[in-house]
């Protein structure tokens, strides 16, 4: 069994790989199948018997990944597969040393292609931690389907984790999701970034605050454990496709200024919903208008979506300046929309940018 992908070789562990999975092992480094020995001594024994007893038993593989160099970078498995159902389940790991290099969506893809094309397997499962954020966007990459979370399902060594399940059928197209790339924005006064951990303390004193709390839905008493859920829920946000979150930043200093965020992503329709909160230190500048602008207009141009949504509180007298500064065109009055007050519509599209 041989599996050839653009970079990689999917094949079985053998013997020769003895120098290097003991170098592995002896670094302390976990992306090998279960059964890897803790110890040099046993590393022969399970190259020659352990690792293959999967495949034997009927019920999966394990294969190694490896480089040009026939280097073992990785590793890539198959697992409870049931071939009465027609389902099995995909799981890998790579070496901490070659991440970030896109060698993971690849193998799955490899391996998927490969499965729909030598068995009569109609599904295939993987999962995921729901804080594993490199993980989903390996499913994402390989064109798995996002189909739900577990609570509490994987148990770890820091207790109890969510586990998302992906899905995959024999039908399904295989083209990776569409998502919001991750980019830097800026403007002759701001930077637009990701979130990070350092937003933290200033994302919670803008929820916090009673401007924030009176206008918006945001969580009552909006703490730093509001804010750094907030932060880690935006990627997995993204990478369903869903929208995503920026963090707006004085060019000069690189002070928190305001988080802008796009939600409710409507690909079939290329439409999107924006809000922002500015933070209180910083109000009064026009800094969430530049922001929700530059915003904006990367959506139109290189993301050719068509329409922009922003709705404010009909008290949100600061709110609505900002949207119509910013180009936006009131709709209306969606009534008892949020917590039962009333929001003013406003929408942009290209066309009012031109």
């Amino acid at each position: 069994m041989r599996i050839t992908t653009a970079r990689l070789v999917l094949r079985p562990f053998g013997i020769s790989d003895a120098d290097r999975i003991r170098s592995i092992v002896q670094s302390g480094a976990q992306f090998l199948p279960p059964g890897t020995p803790g110890k040099a001594s046993g590393i022969a024994h399970w190259l020659k018997t352990g690792v293959h007893e999967l495949r034997r038993s009927g019920q999966g593989v394990h294969l190694a990944m490896a480089d040009a160099d026939d280097r073992v970078v990785g590793a890539i498995s198959l697992f409870k597969t049931s071939w009465s159902a027609g389902t099995t389940e995909v799981g890998y790991g790579v070496h901490p040393l070659y991440r970030g290099r896109g060698f993971a969506p690849e193998a799955v893809r490899g391996l998927v292609d490969w499965v729909f094309a030598t068995t009569e397997l109609r599904r295939i499962d993987l999962t995921a931690n729901l804080d594993n954020l490199a993980s989903l966007r390996v499913a994402q990459k390989a064109g798995f389907t996002w189909e739900g979370v577990l609570r509490d399902a994987a148990m770890e060594d820091d207790g109890p984790h969510d586990l998302v399940i992906f899905g995959l059928l024999r039908g399904d197209s295989r083209a990776p999701s569409d998502t919001l790339p991750r980019t830097e924005l800026r403007t002759s006064r701001l930077l637009l970034r990701p979130p990070a951990e350092a937003d933290v303390p200033d994302l919670a004193a803008t929820g916090a605050d009673p401007l924030t709390q009176a206008e918006t839905g945001l969580p009552r008493g909006y703490t730093e454990a509001d804010a750094r859920a907030f932060i880690g829920a935006a990627e997995r946000i993204r990478t369903r496709g869903q929208g995503i979150a920026y963090t707006v930043a004085e060019l000069a200093g690189g002070r928190f200024v305001a988080n802008v965020d796009l939600r409710d992503a409507d690909w079939a329709n290329r439409s999107a919903e924006v809000g922002y909160m500015t933070a209180p230190w910083a109000r009064g500048r026009g800094y969430a208008g530049e922001a929700v602008l530059a915003i904006a207009r990367w959506l139109f141009v290189t993301q050719g979506f068509a329409r922009l949504q922003l709705r404010a509180a009909v008290t949100n007298v600061a709110s609505q300046r900002v949207a119509e500064k910013a180009g936006f065109v009131r709709e209306g009055v969606a009534r008892n929309a949020l917590l039962g007050r009333d929001l003013v519509v406003y929408s942009l599209t290209p066309a009012d940018l031109a």
